[in-house]
């Protein structure tokens, strides 16, 4: 019995190392939510459950790497690691969709890796600068958009052919 309780508490040496993950987890959860719930509202394919799974799985990988003590260097091939891998979920996300320039997905796979780096933060516990990272995102996503969408929308007016 005494394994068994060594490998469910390895990595969460005392009470204090428990919460710290606890509440590292679930900002890493509650802040790819909050990116999630803005793409799915905007009816993006990667929406609320794939954001919200990014980020906490990135917040993850970090959390067991320093938690087992290992080294920097360690660390950061971790992160490369997770940086390369998001690179392949993005890549699948983008579509050329004519001849011409009209390519999709390009802002849902920077989402993605946005989302990626917010769960880095969070697990490195800068809990803050990931914070204010979603908020930049989140007026990015939503705002940006809808001035982007208006610009649109007024450049195609201009463009249209008399009959």
């Amino acid at each position: 019995m005494d394994v068994l309780w060594e490998e469910l508490t390895r990595g969460l040496s005392n009470g204090q190392e428990f919460e710290r993950v606890i509440v590292r987890l679930l900002a890493a959860t509650i802040l790819g939510a909050i990116v999630g719930f803005e793409r799915e509202r905007a009816g993006k394919p990667a929406g609320l459950r794939t954001h919200t799974l990014v980020c906490l799985g990135t917040a993850v990988f970090v959390l067991v790497c320093t938690s087992v003590g290992m080294s920097s260097d360690g660390l950061s091939r971790v992160i490369q690691g997770i940086v390369t891998g998001i690179g392949f979920i993005g890549a699948g996300s983008i579509l050329k969709v004519t001849e011409q320039h009209d390519i999709k997905g390009l802002t849902t796979a920077a989402a993605v890796w946005m989302t990626a780096a917010i769960g880095v933060g969070v697990g490195l516990g800068s809990i803050g600068v990931a914070s204010l990272t979603t908020l930049l995102a989140i007026i990015i996503l939503a705002v940006v958009g809808a001035i982007e969408r208006r610009a649109e929308k007024r450049r195609r007016e201009k463009h249209v052919p008399e009959r």
